[in-house]
């Protein structure tokens, strides 16, 4: 009998795959980063931290073990001043990444993937910056084949043409690729190309999974999913944020608190630091993901806002039983609203007026 760790491709041949991202917003909830700055000096300053968050996503059936690597490249490094700390940082995460990957709670290894992400220096109008971003996203992905990646993940791309470069620098590894985007208010791409477009032609540089992660919650992320699964052929990956959306704010940039906030924040807009009364409940991405998967979309998680319980609503929802399944909620025993037959007839009886 073989031992070889199935590919991913392999995986979602054969069913869902679940990726937990979102790092950014459950790490900074947890006291470990600065909101705003967002940088995961975490494997360098905390390594136990961002360790448990990984074993807490892996009990939640994360399937796929993402090094938390978003936002640790050379130019966010340079802006706090940090930048002789930018390998040591990425190796950290990858190798922390690599170690709960090869402890599976189940009987199969998960994936360890090393990731990129949008630079936020792209611009189309300078290619200057072309050069500098390809030079960033190469280093990174040499890290992360040193320390033994079984995949690549390039995510959070607003402009099309970085989003192709990220995906010629992955390519160049020989690991298999997934690349999401990440459209910003405007419903496009910043450098004017179509989001549909951007995955068709993501798909013909050899993307092996392509779709959108983050910025939008499943509202106004859905609807551009069900047209990028009806014109691409190969795998496609969803991966919504957990806030609500909406035509009219389709991103959580400049999503307003109409939930009769009395504080708000310093900042103007309640991104990042107040969004927490628009999050969706657990229902909502449950529903998100079966319908995606009923769509034939495998590649299934939840971007910012993420934490292990959605984790495994996403898992749960296309029909997966994970180890957090057994902390389910069961309100059969609860003191108010139970059904058990020890549940005091004057307790249940009172539950209208609670």
């Amino acid at each position: 009998m073989s031992n070889k760790k199935r590919s991913l491709i392999e995986r979602l041949n054969s069913g869902p795959v679940i990726c937990a991202e979102g790092f950014l917003f459950e790490i900074e909830k947890r006291g470990y980063m600065a909101s705003g700055e967002f940088v995961p000096m975490v494997s360098l300053e905390h390594p136990e931290a961002l360790e448990n968050l990984h074993r807490d996503f892996q009990h939640a059936g994360s399937d796929i073990v993402q090094a938390f690597t978003y936002n640790g490249h050379r130019e966010k490094m340079k802006i706090i001043g940090k930048e002789e700390l930018l390998e040591p940082l990425n190796r950290a995460a990858l190798k922390i990444a690599k170690k709960v990957a090869t402890t599976p709670l189940g009987a199969e290894p998960n994936l360890m993937a090393g990731n990129i992400s949008n630079s936020n220096i792209w611009n189309d109008k300078d290619p200057k910056t072309h050069f500098e971003v390809e030079k960033m996203f190469s280093e990174m992905v040499g890290w992360a084949t040193d320390e033994g990646a079984d995949m690549l993940i390039g995510e959070t791309f607003y402009y099309a043409e970085e989003a192709y470069t990220a995906l010629k620098v992955m390519k160049k590894s020989g690991l298999p690729s997934v690349i999401t985007i990440a459209p910003m208010g405007e419903n496009i791409m910043r450098d004017g190309v179509s989001i549909v477009d951007t995955c068709k032609e993501l798909e013909q540089l050899g993307g092996d999974v392509v779709g959108m992660n983050c910025f939008r919650g499943p509202n106004t992320m859905m609807p551009y999913i069900k047209e990028i699964r009806k014109v691409l052929k190969c795998h496609v990956a969803a991966l919504p944020i957990n806030f609500r959306t909406t035509e009219e704010h389709p991103t959580f940039f400049n999503l307003p608190d109409n939930n009769g906030c009395t504080c708000s924040t310093p900042h103007k807009t309640p991104f990042p630091t107040a969004l927490d009364p628009m999050q969706c409940n657990r229902y909502e991405i449950g529903k998100f993901a079966k319908e995606a998967f009923d769509l034939g979309i495998n590649y299934l998680g939840v971007c910012c806002g993420a934490n292990p319980m959605l984790i495994r609503e996403v898992a749960e929802a296309v029909g997966l039983k994970v180890p957090a399944s057994k902390y389910r909620e069961d309100m059969s025993t609860h003191m108010l609203f139970g059904t058990h037959k020890r549940i005091p007839k004057h307790q249940r009886d009172y539950k209208n007026k609670a």
